[in-house]
């Protein structure tokens, strides 16, 4: 058992020292993602924000998005949403170029005022999910950090059983649960691993497994095939950019909208991809699921506007419901406030545990240098 645990500290140290630099960077990162849509809503609550004179009548989302083309006449919009409030604004997005917000009652269209902030999270999403890397050199930037995330919960795991004290008493458990006040060099750095590993490992693990299924196609499947459901088809190669005609709108649109709300009742929000060519998709909140991600889809018929497909959440197989967890669970969404605080902590805590992984590293590989020379 001894021999077993030596063998896999080494094996923990060479992985963290091979993975740690690509870790730290998607820690860092993790941690100021964290919070992003909150810092978002927050940062354009005066855009987001409308005030509707008593009676006022909301306009027809054809207006809308003609005046949207107005304010950005090479716009090419992706998607529109609504919320169910009186209040809020209408969200139009304009893939890359980010998104504006409209008025719906008087057309009134407002451009984000926070640019910088938007850039801020672009760059720390792209650091997370490619270390920087565009164009082609995005596949190979998801490669490296789709592996890291793989080492990564490897550490978190071996790290755990590395920890592990051969008896629970509590003499023994106590300088690992807790920081060391007045320690330092190597102890400090000994006392922050094993206290931040030991506090944040458990969360570390849920964080690297959901990354796994986001990341890997295989990962993803598997848990179609785990809860006894077929795999969704896989993704073709990227289409070629889409010509302009395409992103013309449907001369109906303004029924296929009305469409959508009224086909469930106490809707929360409605959203419709764009553009929309033979199939015009909504993806609707309905506010029935104890999961706050669940969203139904609803799919019409452009050109006879009847509905050709209807999806709501609770009816969706076990697999697809999982994968939704999943992807919020990753982010801590799942858990709201607290939920996002928690992978906040650990995040700063994976950080930190590569910091003082590396620290102590160099220590041990000082000290061996230092006992060469002397034996020489």
């Amino acid at each position: 058992m001894k021999s077993f645990r030596n063998t896999l500290f080494w094996v923990h140290l060479i992985c963290g020292l091979a993975a740690g630099i690509v870790i730290f960077i998607m820690c860092v990162t993790g941690a100021a993602l964290a919070f992003e849509k909150d810092i978002l809503e927050f940062a354009e609550r005066d855009v987001r924000t409308i005030r509707p004179s008593a009676g006022a009548d909301r306009m027809p989302i054809s207006a809308i998005l003609g005046a949207v083309k107005e304010v950005r006449p090479d716009s090419k919009p992706t998607s529109i949403a609504i919320a169910d409030d009186v209040n809020a604004a209408l969200t139009i997005a304009l893939g890359r170029e980010g998104s504006v917000y409209a008025d719906p009652y008087t057309g009134t269209v407002r451009e984000a005022s926070s640019s910088s902030v938007r850039s801020f999270f672009r760059t720390m999403t792209d650091l997370h999910r490619y270390i920087a890397m565009s164009g082609d050199g995005r596949a190979v930037g998801k490669g490296l950090t789709g592996a890291a995330n793989m080492i990564f919960l490897f550490l978190a795991l071996s790290g755990l059983y590395i920890w592990w004290p051969k008896s629970l008493e509590w003499r023994r458990l106590r300088p690992l649960l807790w920081f060391r006040r007045g320690a330092k060099g190597k102890a400090r750095d000994f006392n922050w691993h094993t206290t931040i590993g030991f506090w944040c490992s458990a969360v570390l693990v849920v964080l690297t497994l959901t990354a796994t299924v986001i990341s890997y196609q295989w990962a993803g499947n598997l848990i179609y095939k785990l809860t006894g459901n077929p795999p969704p088809p896989a993704a073709g190669p990227p289409s070629a950019p889409a010509a302009e005609t395409q992103h013309e709108l449907p001369a109906n649109i303004d029924t296929l909208w009305e469409t959508a709300q009224n086909h469930t009742q106490d809707w929360k929000s409605i959203s419709m991809r764009l553009p929309a060519g033979k199939d015009a998709v909504f993806t609707i909140d309905e506010g029935t699921s104890w999961n706050i991600f669940g969203r139904s889809s609803l799919t019409l018929d452009t050109a006879s506007g009847q509905v050709a497909k209807w999806e709501p959440y609770s009816e969706q197989n076990s697999g697809r419901q999982l994968r939704t967890w999943i992807r919020f669970t990753h982010t801590g969404e799942t858990g709201g406030w607290l939920g996002k605080l928690i992978a906040f902590a650990a995040c700063v805590g994976g950080a930190f545990l590569v910091y003082t992984g590396f620290s102590l590293a160099l220590r041990r590989f000082a000290n061996w240098k230092t006992r060469r020379q002397t034996a020489a």
